[in-house]
């Protein structure tokens, strides 16, 4: 079904409850314009359904080298200067 890449689970928290909305808008406008780089495939934001400032990516990239391209994008840099959310925990995996 999937196959072999560099895979990241995210978890995101809002820093400010009252961002909600505005971090949603910016957090799917970063999937879009990610997923259009070379080296991604899947760039997917998830809500928290008990917790609404808890946010998930899942994310593949083709390598870590990919990966690591992300965050020279104008999109992504743009994104981290708004400073709406922080990274609470990430995971680096893979398919079995």
């Amino acid at each position: 079904m999937f196959t072999n890449g560099y895979y990241i689970t995210a978890e995101l928290r809002v820093k400010d409850a009252s961002q909600i909305t505005v971090a949603k808008q910016a957090l799917t406008t970063l999937c879009e314009k990610t997923l259009t780089e070379k080296g991604c495939s899947i760039f997917t934001l998830h809500q928290d359904q008990t917790i609404a400032t808890r946010f998930l990516l899942w994310e593949r990239f083709d390598d870590e080298a990919a990966f690591k391209l992300h965050f020279e994008m104008p999109h992504t840099k743009e994104y981290i200067s708004l400073n709406l959310t922080e990274v609470v925990q990430f995971f680096q995996t893979n398919t079995l």
